[in-house]
């Protein structure tokens, strides 16, 4: 009984990765709107109502690897060292190299990075979903600090934490969206040059913001 229990998670598994993959190819090939869910289910060889058993949204066949990235984030701020702050746990968490962007072909991980951006940039749904699932991470983050923190239910600080680093990670996101559009950048220079920006950001939030950008007499 556990065998085949095990063979149906897999099986399921699999056909998810299948619908999933089969809906970016789609997606890269044609752009989001242009596709249909019951294409997808063709294109897969499942049943539609067998795409929206696995993903409930079009969108969610997208970003479906976006719940991962919070569980992982949730888990390393949930998981850091005695002594170790909030901030040293996310900057730990976000400087490790990832998607494409860790990959060694540089020349198809170039391509597939500029059609992904280009696919987001051009659909409003998929930039208004993207939009939805950050302010939820930005949420489940600002939860797990104030819990980590005992902090009272009035207390903003845990909310404040949580939109900084989230912000930071939102400003990375738009750098490497400006770079691969203007094109031109291979992914082991543009994940150099996204550690820099990413080190000023850091920085920034390291040494506090008093004293930032004051006000000048005008």
């Amino acid at each position: 009984m556990i065998a085949e229990g095990g063979r149906r998670e897999r099986k399921k598994q699999q056909t998810r990765e299948l619908i999933a993959e089969t809906a970016r190819r789609l997606f890269e090939e044609r752009g989001f709107e242009a596709v249909t869910v019951a294409e997808i289910a063709r294109e897969a060889d499942v049943a539609e109502k067998t795409v929206f058993n696995y993903f409930p949204t079009k969108e969610d066949l997208f970003y479906n690897r976006m719940e991962s990235f919070e569980e992982e984030l949730l888990a390393a701020i949930r998981e850091r060292g005695p002594g170790v702050s909030v901030l040293e746990a996310f900057r730990g968490f976000i400087d490790q190299p990832r998607g494409m962007l860790a990959e060694p072909r540089a020349d198809d991980a170039r391509e597939r990075l500029a059609r992904i951006t280009r696919v987001i940039t051009e659909s409003p749904a998929l930039q208004a979903r993207e939009q939805q699932v950050l302010r939820r991470y930005t949420e489940s983050l600002a939860a797990l600090i104030a819990e980590d923190t005992g902090a009272a239910p009035d207390d903003v600080r845990p909310w404040v934490a949580a939109n900084a680093l989230m912000g930071i990670h939102r400003s990375l996101i738009e750098f490497v969206r400006t770079r691969t559009l203007a094109g031109g950048d291979d992914p082991a220079t543009l994940a150099r040059d996204l550690r820099g920006h990413a080190d000023r950001a850091f920085a920034l939030l390291e040494s506090g913001l008093e004293g930032y950008a004051p006000g000048s007499d005008r």
